[in-house]
């Protein structure tokens, strides 16, 4: 399946709106962990996969290379992988949403 990308038909949408192709992007399986766990700094493959725990190192790949492509992470071969500029900029739109599901939670 091709990296979602504005512009072009996603998984829900023909229109290939961006939020669309956003939520295509971060809907994948553990795609959403990757960046939880890049949020404090670089991680190696082999580091970042034992954070993930059950991520098949195929699937994992995947989503690295979507968010390389995305350009939410990048790659170097000192440090790893790391949260773009884009990419921390994502967490500090997800923190309300995080907020609002841990309410959520409590109100159940």
């Amino acid at each position: 399946m091709p990296t979602p990308r504005p512009g072009r038909p996603v998984r829900g949408s023909r229109s290939g709106r961006p939020l669309m192709a956003a939520l295509d992007l971060l809907g994948r399986r553990h795609a959403l962990r990757v960046l939880f766990e890049l949020r404090d700094g670089a991680l190696r493959f082999r580091e970042l996969a034992a954070r993930c725990g059950d991520v098949s190192p195929s699937v994992l790949n995947a989503r690295l290379r979507e968010l390389r492509e995305s350009g939410l992470i990048s790659q170097d071969a000192a440090s790893g992988y790391r949260l773009t500029e884009r990419g921390a900029e994502l967490g500090s739109v997800l923190a309300p949403l995080a907020r609002w599901s841990e309410a959520w939670v409590r109100k159940r």
